[in-house]
């Protein structure tokens, strides 16, 4: 295998010395190879060598019964643990496999790590939450508010957890006018998990009897294992199923758990569950004086706006008999204002009249002249009508006389005839015919069904006495039109 550094010797080359690396390049070359052949992976072994450097980095070595490597786990990815690594411990860590060039160590680098045996509970915790959120059981619509101002809050946790002495201190000191119910149960351990959600649900069910306006779900931080009893997927149910609104206060803030998702609201903490809870008294004090002082000017402020109005009123307002004597008087000058406006319409309704009648008697029409007038054009109408009748008749006997010599009967009774072909056309040439060719001869009266023998073309007319060059016949049966 051939390489920059490291080419091929053939026998048809000259014969080379290998080429010299320094350190610092080869061991580059190596750290490269390292982490490119290995993916980042996951292995398992026991602490030992725990050093806590100054600088925040975390030095340590992973051993089992038959080898140990060397790991590094710098502070950025220190500081997101959450907690602290420790001789002895057994751990899963994500790893990237490299090279320390400086020194020329094998090592990894840590990427992430969590207890041994934490990996198949995380697995377990993610497939219960995918299961759960296909449920709906962590719908963000179906969260429910927190009520503003609590009378009495229920805690389900264990007696001896100092969780929650957490809450009752905070309570306490913000809030002491809060009323405490507790609900005792185991948090951790075999079985907790049912019990936590039996409290859950006793606590809804005791609701009104105990007055209940919210529930806090609580228990101090632990390991994935010791918070086991809040994965339970019992618990996340009886929180969905709870009618009253439920904190989550399970663990530390980098802490999460199936009761976290399915309570109404989460809080990274005990305490902070409680301050969730419950607002602070001495804030709540302090906001309702703020609103009693608005309250006071307000109130004050509409009073004075009062007083003005009802002194600007008191000007306004009159005595009945000012208020009926200025009526008077408007009717008064009413009643002159109605006088003197008929009295004008009746003057100028009379002087239209008197116009009015001037000039009818001026337009009147002298019917007596008019009928002397009719009587004497009466005999002109009479004259003009009989001489347009006669006009009119003398027309009418010209136009029939003319209209007669048009007539096809007319022609037909002076000896001529009408000749039509086999489709009916009338025939105007006699070339339009061929010899044999079928015709008919209309008459004055009758008709004659012919053949035709021969054609001549001429320009006169025959005598009547000249026989017709074609063979006729009457067909039987043929009447006059």
């Amino acid at each position: 295998m051939s390489s920059p550094l490291f080419p091929d010797a053939s026998p048809a080359s000259p014969v080379s010395a290998p080429p010299v690396l320094p350190v610092s390049l080869l061991n580059r070359m190596a750290r490269e190879k390292l982490e490119a052949a290995f993916p980042l992976c996951w292995v398992s072994g026991e602490i030992s060598n725990l050093t806590y450097a100054a600088s925040g980095h975390v030095y340590f070595s992973l051993k089992d019964a038959a080898a140990q490597v060397r790991c590094v786990m710098f502070r950025s990815r220190a500081q997101l643990l959450g907690w602290r690594l420790e001789n002895g411990q057994h751990i899963e860590a994500r790893v990237l496999v490299t090279l320390y060039e400086a020194r020329g160590d094998f090592q990894l680098n840590v990427e992430a790590a969590r207890r041994a045996g934490v990996g198949n509970l995380y697995e377990q915790f993610l497939r219960l939450k995918e299961k759960l959120e296909r449920e709906g059981l962590f719908d963000a619509a179906a969260k429910r508010p927190l009520p503003a101002f609590v009378r009495r809050i229920g805690i389900v946790t264990s007696p001896q957890a100092a969780a929650l002495r957490d809450v009752l201190t905070t309570l306490r000191r913000r809030a002491p006018h809060v009323g405490i119910v507790l609900y005792p149960t185991p948090v951790q351990g075999d079985g907790a998990g049912a019990q936590i959600a039996a409290a859950i649900r006793c606590a809804g069910e005791r609701r009104e009897r105990d007055g209940l306006d919210l529930l806090i779900v609580c228990r101090g931080g632990g390991s994935i294992e010791d918070l086991w009893a809040f994965n339970d997927e019992a618990v996340a149910h009886a929180i969905h199923a709870s009618p009253l609104p439920v904190i989550s206060g399970v663990g530390h803030e980098t802490d999460f758990t199936i009761a976290d998702f399915a309570a109404d609201h989460r809080a990274p903490t005990p305490t902070a569950a409680a301050e969730l809870a419950a607002p602070e008294r001495a804030a709540l004090l302090a906001r309702l004086a703020d609103l009693r002082q608005a309250l006071r000017r307000q109130t004050g402020r509409g009073l004075e706006q009062r007083a003005q109005q009802l002194d600007w009123l008191a000007r306004r307002l009159q005595h009945p008999a000012e208020r009926l004597a200025r009526q008077r008087d408007n009717l008064r000058n009413l009643q002159r204002r109605l006088d003197n406006g008929l009295t004008q319409s009746c003057a100028r309704g009379r002087e239209q009249l008197a116009g009015l009648s001037r000039r009818l008697l001026l337009s009147r029409p002298d019917t007596a002249r008019h009928a002397r007038r009719l009587e004497a054009l009466a005999p002109q109408l009479r004259g003009a009508w009989q001489r347009s009748a006669q006009r009119r008749g003398a027309d009418l006997e010209r136009l029939a006389a003319s209209l007669a010599h048009l007539n096809p009967e007319s022609v037909l009774a002076r000896g001529f005839s009408i000749v039509v072909d086999a489709d009916g056309k009338i025939v105007r040439d006699a070339d339009a015919l061929e010899p044999s060719a079928r015709i008919a001869v209309h008459l004055h009266r009758g008709r004659l069904d012919a053949t035709v023998t021969a054609t001549h073309r001429d320009s006169g007319v025959p005598p009547a006495s000249a026989s017709p060059s074609a063979s006729s016949s009457i067909a039987s049966g043929d009447t006059p039109d």
